[in-house]
C-alpha cells in the first residue's frame, strides 16, 4: 500500500523533515546517469513492487530520497547485470533486511551507491560462450537450440552482447516451466514486428544530416523500445486477470 506523507499539511515533507519530489523532478534526477528512463518506467518500477512512493491525499506520488536512491540501483542493476525485476526485487529486499547477498553468478555483493565518478555509462561488453552458458546456467545444446530458433546469435567476433545474456538467461527462466525455443516464435515474430514499428518512427531521424537530430534517433529507439516493453507487460498482465490495478 502506497504510504502518506506525514509532513505539515500541503508541505509534502517526509516525516524526517525531507523534502519529498515529484515523479518528475525524479525523472531529472535520473536521467543525467540514465538517458533513457521515462515517467512509464518509472511508474511501471512502481507497479512491479520495486519502489513504492508516499501518495498525497489527492493521489499524486511523492518521492524520498531514497525512493530515488532505490531506482537508480534498480535501473543499474539491469543495465550492468542484467538481472529480471524479480531478482532485483529480492536482492534490494534483502540487502534491507541486512543481509549479504551475491548477485547471481557473480562473487560480488550487491554494488552499493555510486560516486558521480563512477556513474557514467559502462562500456560495451562482450562475453564468450562460456561465459553465456554459465551465466544462464544451461549447456551447449540448449544455446545451440537457442541459436537455431534465432532467440540468441552471436556477434561476428563470435562473442555475445548484453542483450544476449539477457535473453538466454530469460529462455532459460521459461525452460523451467516446460517452454522450449519452438514455443517462443511467436515471441520472437512479435518482437521483430515491435521493431519495424520504432524503425519507421526513427528512420527518417537518422538520416537527417544534422548530427543532433541523428543523436536524437537513438535517444527516441531507447524510448520507444522501453514503452513497447511495458506495453506488453501491461496487455500480459490484463489478459491474464493479474493486472495490480
Amino acid at each position: 500500500m502506497p504510504r502518506t506523507p506525514t509532513g505539515g499539511a500541503g508541505d509534502g515533507a517526509a516525516p524526517s523533515g525531507t523534502a519529498l519530489m515529484s515523479i518528475g523532478a525524479v525523472l531529472g534526477r535520473l536521467r543525467d546517469e540514465f538517458p533513457e528512463v521515462s515517467i512509464s518506467k518509472i511508474r511501471f518500477l512502481e507497479a512491479e513492487g520495486l519502489v513504492e512512493p508516499c501518495r498525497t491525499p489527492s493521489g499524486y506520488r511523492k518521492f524520498s530520497a531514497e525512493d530515488v536512491e532505490r531506482l537508480a540501483r534498480v535501473l543499474r542493476m539491469q543495465r550492468d547485470h542484467y538481472l529480471p525485476l524479480k531478482v532485483i526485487k529480492g536482492h534490494l529486499d534483502a540487502l534491507e533486511r541486512g543481509e549479504d547477498v551475491p548477485l547471481p553468478g557473480s562473487r560480488r555483493a550487491l554494488p552499493g551507491p555510486r560516486s558521480d565518478a563512477e556513474s557514467g555509462p559502462p562500456a560495451a561488453a562482450r562475453i564468450g560462450r562460456e561465459e553465456l552458458l554459465a551465466a544462464a546456467g544451461a549447456d551447449a545444446g540448449a544455446l545451440a537450440e537457442w541459436e537455431a530458433y534465432g532467440l540468441v546469435a552471436p556477434t561476428p567476433d563470435g562473442g555475445y552482447g548484453a542483450e544476449s545474456v539477457t535473453v538466454a538467461k530469460l529462455v532459460s527462466d521459461l525452460g523451467r516451466f516446460g517452454l522450449e525455443p519452438r514455443h517462443l516464435r511467436a515471441m520472437k515474430a512479435a518482437a521483430e514486428r515491435d521493431a519495424g514499428l520504432v524503425e519507421q518512427v526513427v528512420a527518417p531521424l537518422r538520416l537527417h544530416r544534422n548530427p543532433q537530430t541523428r543523436a536524437h534517433a537513438e535517444a527516441t529507439t531507447r524510448e520507444l523500445s522501453a514503452l513497447c516493453v511495458e506495453l506488453h507487460a501491461a496487455l500480459l498482465r490484463t489478459a491474464l486477470g493479474t493486472d495490480p490495478h
